[in-house]
């Protein structure tokens, strides 16, 4: 959710601290946010600015009151948790006497026992937030010890929740210090400068190398050094990586937003996700997974735990494992599976799927399974993030970064991992031959080429979703593989466009549903091929069963289906392929349409209001 940046650096005529954290924030503008602001440790002491809206405001009252010089500062792009978005309870929060800055991203639980202390003592708030309450906790501490590390670990020792701290103070301009438990935090490690940051893209364009940490870890930076400890105070050695992509793969690239340039970027996803899974022999080998073979031959249920858009790559998921390897796959909301006593042993392998690795539901559902004796295999795209850390095993995606809050090219890959993810296990377990598996992974392998002709002929459904910008409901409806695919078409509707979409499993149309088509009614229809004669009869009777109801029916077929052409308004036509890997196709035009509508009708398709690309509080 909200975006931290720290910095400890040189101030240059090429390059201030104000501007490499204003830099960080915008690259940090992906994940959602309804205020901004920056603290700067300067030589008359801390100066800060922060304001509610777009980053745009920041800069414009930057402009008007420039601050001054600075040798260290935090930047925050916040949305909003406790308190509404306005220009007081926007980050940074300062100390009574203005000498200590502090921003935060996650939730503190207890912050109400620790704010009725603090007024206790005379302390005046100037904002709704929860935040405040570190900033005024970490002052006094700071009173007492006059070291901001150590002030830092006396205050996280009393906070319940889930947060990311970082702060400066004026009497120690060269650093700048954080703190993480249960949110995402990483170093950057520069050439006479180090930086901290929600994530890589906070300082890509400065260095591609990155430090993991860990969780209740504390972290000092400034310009020459970087120290980590755990909370406790005992030195921790953290693991150094290379981020694999740059700055540029983060800027729209010539599109006009960043959900068009990564809708385009699918076929690259894919096949990124599908490359180098092979051994010498041609079996499929997963050397990322980490977990001893006899484990995954001992495993006698998956269960697939996810949110959002992730959980709908984990229901084609289900259809494929199952398929494959026989073994019974369960799909479960993150969110819910921890309160309902779920039933797992040390034979439950249990699969979080989260793009960025750090979706605090399914963090916090891994660690329930992990304390039941499971399991636990993290299907994530970001390198280093807190799930990929604290699963067993992991199989990363290889989507590249997606800034567009709307996921995409994130879903592609995770279903492409669970499909290389199924067929490992039905190799492993000897449910499949090798030459079975090798055909799976050739018809994978043509999916990117497909996905490439959906895009190529894209045009008409582009036309068709302008038209269609003043609809003020659609429905969309599929069977087997094509259920999920309905359900994320209409989450990517309402996500993007604020309108009402619902999505069906078509067998559910005559038990309620139905009720809701009226005449001129949009309904798409995902289509399944003509390999499966008993699904796909079944389909196209409930393309009928609309129509007479007076429905508009918007059809995605298979090109050389003939049988939907005499029920269908709209007919969009994807590439003949294999039933389970379908979903890779027919949910492109359902991207397109939306993002298309919600162009059409003037709104923000990148950032939507109300939503944040990594959700990292329960």
């Amino acid at each position: 959710m909200c975006g931290i940046v720290g910095y400890a650096g040189p101030q240059s005529p090429s390059s201030t601290p104000l501007e490499v954290l204003l830099e960080g924030l915008a690259r940090l503008e992906y994940r959602g946010y309804d205020s901004a602001g920056v603290a700067l440790v300067t030589p008359g002491g801390i100066a800060s600015a922060k304001r509610a809206g777009k980053l745009e405001n920041l800069r414009t009252a930057l402009a008007d009151d420039p601050l001054p010089d600075a040798t260290a500062g935090i930047g925050h792009t916040r949305w909003a948790t406790h308190g509404r978005p306005t220009d007081e309870n926007a980050h940074p929060h300062l100390s009574e006497d203005g000498r200590l800055a502090v921003i935060h991203n996650g939730i503190i639980e207890n912050f109400h026992a620790l704010k009725d202390e603090l007024l206790a003592e005379g302390v005046t708030f100037r904002s709704e937030t929860d935040t405040e309450v570190a900033a005024h906790l970490l002052s006094r501490a700071f009173a007492e010890t006059q070291n901001l590390t150590e002030a830092m670990r006396t205050v996280v020792a009393r906070l319940t929740g889930a947060f990311t701290l970082l702060a400066v103070e004026a009497g120690t301009p060269d650093r700048v210090v954080g703190a993480r438990r249960n949110s995402p935090l990483v170093v950057g490690l520069g050439e006479g400068e180090n930086f901290l940051g929600s994530d890589v893209a906070a300082f890509i364009s400065r260095t591609n190398r990155a430090l993991e940490l860990g969780q209740d870890q504390i972290v000092t930076i400034t310009a020459h050094s970087v120290e980590v400890t755990d909370f406790q105070g005992n030195p921790v050695e953290n693991t150094e990586y290379t981020v694999d992509w740059d700055a540029s793969a983060a800027v729209k690239g010539g599109y006009a937003t960043f959900m068009e340039k990564e809708i385009h970027e699918q076929p690259k996803a894919v096949a990124d996700t599908l490359l180098g899974r092979l051994d010498d022999q041609g079996r499929l080998e997963l050397d990322e997974l980490r977990l001893d073979t006899a484990v995954l031959k001992r495993i006698n249920k998956i269960i697939v735990v996810a949110c959002g858009t992730a959980a709908y790559a984990g229901h084609v998921a289900k259809y494929a494992i199952e398929h494959w390897c026989r073994i019974p796959v369960e799909v479960e909301l993150a969110h819910e599976f921890r309160y309902r006593d779920p039933v797992v042993n040390e034979q439950t392998l249990v699969v979080a799927v989260s793009q960025s690795g750090e979706t605090m539901d399914t963090l916090q559902a891994i660690r329930h399974a992990k304390d039941q004796d499971s399991k636990v295999l993290a299907i994530v795209n970001t390198h280093g993030s807190t799930i990929a850390r604290e699963a067993d095993a992991v199989l990363y995606t290889h989507a590249g970064p997606e800034v567009a809050v709307a996921s995409t090219k994130a879903f592609l890959a995770q279903i492409t991992a669970a499909y290389v993810l199924g067929l490992y296990l039905a190799q492993l377990r000897g449910n499949k031959y090798a030459e079975e598996v090798a055909g799976y992974l050739e018809e994978l392998a043509q999916l990117p080429e497909k996905i490439q002709q959906v895009l190529d002929g894209a045009d008409h459904i582009r036309e068709v979703a302008r038209s269609m910008k003043d609809v003020p409901s659609v429905l969309f409806l599929g069977r087997h593989v094509g259920y999920p695919v309905a359900m994320e078409g209409a989450l990517k509707l309402k996500e993007l466009a604020y309108i009402h979409a619902e999505g069906f499993a078509a067998g559910e149309l005559k038990h309620g549903p139905i009720a809701l088509v009226e005449e001129g009614t949009p309904v798409f229809m995902i289509v399944p091929t003509r390999r499966r004669p008993e699904l796909h009869a079944k389909v196209v009777s409930n393309i009928q069963e609309v129509r007479a109801r007076g429905a508009r029916t918007l059809v995605i077929a298979e090109e050389g289906d003939a049988d939907v052409e005499a029920f269908a308004d709209v007919v969009f036509r994807v590439p003949e392929t294999p039933t389970l890997m379908l979903p890779l196709l027919t949910v492109v035009p359902l991207q397109i349409f939306a993002c298309e509508l919600a162009g059409a009708k003037g709104l923000d398709v990148d950032q939507p209001r109300n939503l944040a690309k990594s959700v990292t509080v329960e």
